[in-house]
């Protein structure tokens, strides 16, 4: 696994950017780079399910490890969904299960700085790298 590193100062404060990253509306906008028509559904509790989908219903699903409102947030990924249906065993996915992906939230005075660091497969950098740079933009 590789580790990956962003970082932004945006213009507002850790609450309004916690609710840009989550909506469902304004989510789908800034991870258009991972893939057009991304939602994510959550029931927003530790150890509860995350679950993270492009357009055609794929994707994966997640915990959150950590949750601390608009402070803190811990995915830690646990396998894929295709055609529904979640595969958490695959040989594939045993490759990165249990990868974990941060975000923190510091306010500065009214300006946040976001950090991300996530775990990824090595096949998964440049999409990852290209994804994040654009929809922090």
């Amino acid at each position: 696994m590789e580790i990956l590193k962003y970082e932004i100062l945006i213009a507002a404060t850790p609450q309004k950017v916690w609710q840009v990253l989550w909506n469902p509306e304004t989510y789908m906008q800034w991870t258009q780079y991972f893939s057009l028509g991304s939602t994510m559904h959550s029931d927003w509790t530790v150890h509860g399910k995350t679950v993270f989908l492009d357009a055609s219903g794929a994707g994966m699903v997640s915990t959150m490890s950590q949750l601390e409102e608009f402070k803190l947030v811990v995915f830690k990924h646990l396998g894929l969904v295709q055609g529904g249906i979640e595969d958490l065993d695959s040989d594939e996915v045993k490759k990165w299960r249990g990868a974990l992906e941060k975000y923190f939230f510091e306010d500065l005075n009214g300006t946040t700085k976001l950090k991300v660091e996530l775990e990824t497969a090595q096949e998964y950098l440049e999409m990852m790298d290209v994804a994040f740079k654009k929809g922090f933009e």
